[in-house]
């Protein structure tokens, strides 16, 4: 591969790995104040539809934007309500999300549009085009997601309690803060980066939403999380490592091996997912959560 190739990879792995990361910022809010958050999937799939839908109808990608994220936050609120107030399983909720996102984005679609459950083709004022040095202004706001991030929960009052929330809700408690408050205030966050995920996928990278088109994503990002031991910085790293992964089984696509042959189209799409797979094996024992993370917080009175 000459240079123009590599750097070909390297921006193309850049832009395949902002949807990840947008999920994987959203997982690290969610989780650091003890919600799991299974749903990523769902809720980046929800925001897709809602982006193209709202793009296609009213011609503005901005106004997409507005509707991926108050979509995403939506089935959030809805997470929120079952594993918080509730205090059901916040596994089970989140699959029940994931589940409910991609049957209702199929229904919805081939009841509108009648194309197979995806949406018009959107062009000009209803994507997002490049803003600068060829990418477009979602690109940014998730390298900008990054450093906010790391700095909130680091160096604020907030971000301190928050993380003291995934800790020791009790001493929490305790200490006269609202436990529930704080948790909903972590899973809304999550969904709006979701929402910049979803819109991401839908009207920037893509020029309309397609059936499951997050195909796995947000299990990926969830990968990425932990492989990142719930930290931003890192949380980067290795979005940008998946996406460089997806980048090259592209491009791998077609390519002829001396003494094997072509490549088979479903090994090299398999690839991202087999590191998802090898990752986990290998990472998920020395990745510690937050210890209060999927255990519901019941008041004592």
């Amino acid at each position: 591969m000459d240079a123009a190739g590599l750097l070909a990879l390297l921006d193309s792995g850049l832009r395949l790995s902002i949807p990840l990361l947008f999920a994987c910022l959203a997982g690290l809010w969610s989780e650091k104040s003890g919600v799991v958050d299974i749903g990523l999937e769902g809720k980046m799939l929800a925001a897709a539809f809602g982006a193209g839908a709202a793009a296609y109808a009213t011609g503005s990608a901005w106004i997409g934007l507005f509707a991926a994220v108050a979509a995403s936050i939506a089935f959030a609120l809805l997470h929120g309500f079952a594993a918080i107030s509730q205090h059901g399983n916040q596994i089970v909720s989140g699959v029940a999300i994931n589940m409910l996102a991609l049957g209702l984005t199929a229904v919805l679609g081939h009841a509108w549009y009648g194309q197979g459950g995806r949406t018009p083709p959107i062009e000009g004022a209803q994507r997002f085009g490049d803003a600068l040095l060829g990418h477009s202004v979602l690109v940014y706001l998730a390298m900008l997601a990054v450093p906010l991030t790391a700095f909130v929960l680091a160096k604020t009052r907030f971000g301190l309690r928050l993380r003291a929330v995934g800790e020791n809700p009790a001493a929490v408690d305790t200490a006269g803060v609202s436990v529930r408050g704080l948790r909903y205030c972590a899973v809304i966050i999550g969904g709006g980066l979701c929402g910049l995920g979803g819109a991401y996928l839908a009207i920037a990278q893509s020029a309309g939403f397609i059936p499951n088109m997050t195909a796995g994503k947000g299990f990926i990002a969830l990968a990425a999380l932990i492989f990142a031991r719930w930290r931003a910085w890192p949380a980067l790293g290795a979005c940008y490592l998946f996406g460089l992964l997806d980048a090259a089984a592209i491009r791998l696509q077609g390519v002829v091996l001396p003494g094997i042959g072509e490549v088979p189209v479903q090994a090299v799409q398999a690839l991202p997912y087999l590191m998802t797979v090898v990752l986990l094996a290998g990472f998920i024992g020395h990745a510690v959560p937050p210890r209060a993370a999927g255990m519901p917080y019941v008041k004592e009175r």
